[in-house]
C-alpha cells in the first residue's frame, strides 16, 4: 500500500502512563496532634488529606490508593478495610481488603459527589474515628512515640501484593487452547504498577524504632519505592535518611496550615512525572545512625565487626555483641594508643648566587656547585 499511494504508514504504539499506586501513612499520634490543635487539628488535616486524594484518583482511571494509621501501639488500616469476619476470608487463608466496589453498599448516594471519593471518604472517616474511641489513657500512658515501622511494613507488603495483580502472568494450562488464549489476552490488558509511599509525620525521636525502618528503607530502596515524607512537626533523621535512599521527597514546611498546597504541588506527581519535573530536595541530610543499646542517635560509636552492630558505650557485659553475641574486643580498643601519621618534613630550598658564596669565593660545606668567576 505505501508503494501505491507514496505515503509512509506507521503503526502508532498506545503509551499510555502506567497506573500509579499510593500508599499513605498517616501519623495519628494523639500527643503530637495535641499540640498542633491550634495551628492544624487532626479533622483539617484528614480533610485535606481527601481533597489530595481525590486529585490523585483523578489523575488517572487505573489509579488505586491505600491508607495505613501509624498509631501508639499498632499501625491500622483505614483504607481498604480488613474484613475480620471467617466467611469473608479469602482461600488461601488471607484477609480480604474491602475495594471501592464492595465497601460502596454502605455509602449513601449523593448525586453531588462521585461515588468512588465518597466511598473512600466514608472508610477513612469512620475507622479514624473508631481508632480514636479505642485509644485508652493506658495506651497514652505507655509511649509517646508511634509506631512508623509497623506501618511501613504494611505498606510494602499492600505494595508487593498489589504489584503481583498487576504483573503479566504466564499460562499455566496447555490442554485447554481456550485457556491459554485467554491468560493471552490478559498479558496485554496488564501493565505495570508505579509505586510510591507518602509518609505524613507529626511525631518527633523514632530513634527506638532503628532496626524496622532501615529495613524498611532497604526494602523500598530494593524495590525501587520512593518514600515522601512530609513533616509537620518534629525533627526525625530516620525520615531524612528514608527519602534520600530511596529517592523521595522530603518538605518541612514552615506552616503547617498549608498542607494542602505542599501535598498538591510537592507530592502529586507519581514516580513517571517526576522524571521531567524538579522536585524539591530536603537539603543538608543528617546521616547519624541510633545506638543498638540505649536507641539513641550518637555522633561517634563502636561498630561490631560481625553484624555491624551500632553501639555508644564500650563497656557491654562481657564484651558480647547484644545483637549476634560474638566477642568485641572493645576494651583494648579503648586502651590503645592511636596511630599517629608522621608529618613530612618540608625540604628546605637551597640558595643560588652570591647570597651563597662567602667571602674569599669559597662555598660553605653542603652548599651548592660553586660558581666560578
Amino acid at each position: 500500500m505505501n508503494a501505491i499511494d507514496g505515503t509512509d504508514r506507521r503503526i502508532v504504539a498506545d503509551e499510555e502512563t502506567p497506573p500509579s499506586l499510593l500508599a499513605v501513612v498517616l501519623d495519628t499520634n494523639p500527643h503530637a496532634w495535641a499540640h498542633l490543635s491550634s495551628t492544624l487539628p487532626l479533622s483539617r488535616a484528614i480533610a485535606n488529606l481527601l481533597v489530595f486524594i481525590n486529585a490523585h484518583l483523578a489523575s488517572g482511571n487505573a489509579n488505586e490508593v491505600a491508607v495505613i494509621a501509624s498509631h501508639l501501639n499498632k499501625a491500622e488500616w483505614l483504607y481498604p478495610t480488613p474484613k475480620s469476619r471467617l466467611s469473608n476470608r479469602a482461600p488461601n487463608g488471607d484477609i480480604e481488603m474491602n475495594g471501592t466496589h464492595r465497601e460502596g453498599g454502605s455509602v449513601p448516594d449523593n448525586p453531588n459527589k462521585y461515588r468512588p471519593f465518597s466511598v473512600i471518604e466514608s472508610a477513612i472517616l469512620k475507622n479514624v474515628a473508631s481508632l480514636m474511641d479505642q485509644t485508652s489513657e493506658k495506651n497514652l500512658k505507655a509511649t509517646p512515640t508511634t509506631l512508623i515501622g509497623g506501618a511501613l511494613s504494611l505498606a510494602l507488603s499492600y505494595i508487593a501484593k498489589s504489584t503481583l495483580l498487576h504483573s503479566p502472568v504466564e499460562s499455566m494450562s496447555h490442554e485447554n487452547p481456550l485457556a491459554h488464549l485467554a491468560d493471552a489476552e490478559l498479558r496485554t490488558q496488564r501493565t505495570p504498577l508505579a509505586s510510591r509511599i507518602l509518609i505524613i509525620s507529626v511525631s518527633g525521636d523514632l530513634a527506638n524504632q532503628y532496626i524496622p525502618v532501615m529495613n524498611s528503607i532497604f526494602a523500598a530502596q530494593r524495590k525501587r519505592i520512593p518514600i515522601d515524607i512530609l513533616k509537620l512537626a518534629g525533627d526525625t533523621v530516620l525520615l531524612q535518611q528514608a527519602s534520600d535512599a530511596t529517592g523521595g521527597v522530603y518538605m518541612k514546611p514552615e506552616r503547617p496550615e498549608g498542607i494542602l498546597q505542599y501535598l498538591m504541588m510537592g507530592f502529586l506527581p507519581d514516580a513517571t512525572a517526576r522524571r521531567s519535573l524538579i522536585m524539591p530536595s530536603a537539603g543538608g541530610v543528617d546521616f547519624r545512625a541510633a545506638c543498638f543499646c540505649h536507641r539513641k542517635v550518637v555522633d561517634i560509636g563502636y561498630v561490631c565487626s560481625v553484624c555491624l552492630s551500632i553501639f555508644c558505650e564500650p563497656s557491654l557485659p562481657d564484651n558480647l555483641c547484644m545483637t549476634c553475641g560474638s566477642y568485641l574486643s572493645l576494651r583494648s580498643a579503648q586502651t590503645a594508643t592511636p596511630a599517629l601519621v608522621q608529618r613530612k618534613k618540608k625540604k628546605k630550598k637551597r640558595a643560588t648566587g652570591a647570597d651563597s658564596a662567602t667571602p674569599g669565593g669559597s662555598t660553605p660545606a653542603g652548599s651548592g656547585t660553586p660558581m666560578h668567576a
